[in-house]
């Protein structure tokens, strides 16, 4: 069982990696989809990713309220706790 912290981690390093972004610029109040400059084809391309490294799978309903990367890191430790 992952911590939240060692969640957040990887899914920080994941993301900086696919998106070539600076590591510094996620942040937990930081916009998502604005810093790592995404559309809904990345989103998807998000998804795959989270399935592929933890083993869960996301519904696009499950995007709904995800602003921050907080709410981000927030939804896939809740569906890993599942």
């Amino acid at each position: 069982m992952m911590t939240v912290d060692e969640i957040k981690e990887k899914l920080t390093q994941i993301l900086a990696d696919e998106f070539e972004a600076d590591v510094s610029t996620i942040t937990p109040e930081a916009p998502l989809m604005e810093t790592l400059d995404l559309d809904s084809l990345d989103v998807v391309d998000i998804v795959v990713l989270i399935e592929k490294n933890f083993g869960i799978i996301l519904k696009q309903e499950d995007f709904v309220g995800v602003v921050t990367f907080q709410d981000f890191f927030d939804l896939i430790s809740k569906k890993i706790d599942n």
